[in-house]
């Protein structure tokens, strides 16, 4: 599977495709690259709204292939040196979104299985559990 990035995209538009594909990952994209094993600060996060033309900071436009094989990082990596533009791939866990700092090495696939079993995993304190007959 690819993704083609043209003048025309957005922000939005990529995410949706790329959510398509792999429902309990995200993609968020930032005005600075981020370290391998670190997070993009938030504050640095772009609205969905945001043309891909305004951000980005190579002129190329093409295909970024996001085959299930692949990690995270080089999916991030691709963007970042193909594309020009700054990625964080999140999962999903439960209510929340993490950034798959630690788990970088993890093809999509394997995150997406993780967000999927994590969204079915309702946390409840010891005292509030139920014991079944």
């Amino acid at each position: 599977m690819e993704i083609y990035i043209s003048e025309d995209a957005t922000i939005a538009g990529i995410q949706l495709e790329f959510r398509d594909v792999y429902p309990f990952l995200a993609l968020e994209f930032y005005r600075q690259p981020h370290e391998p094993g670190e997070a993009s600060p938030p504050g640095e996060k772009l609205p969905p709204e945001t043309a891909i033309d305004d951000i980005r900071i190579m002129h190329p436009f093409g295909w970024v292939d996001i085959d299930g094989s692949r990690t995270a990082a080089e999916v991030e990596y691709d963007f970042r040196h193909i594309i020009g533009l700054n990625v964080q791939v999140l999962r999903r866990s439960g209510g929340l979104w993490l950034a798959t700092t630690q788990t970088d090495s993890w093809t999509l696939q394997q995150l997406n299985e993780s967000g999927k079993r994590a969204e079915k995993e309702i946390f409840q304190f010891p005292e509030e559990r139920v014991e079944e007959d």
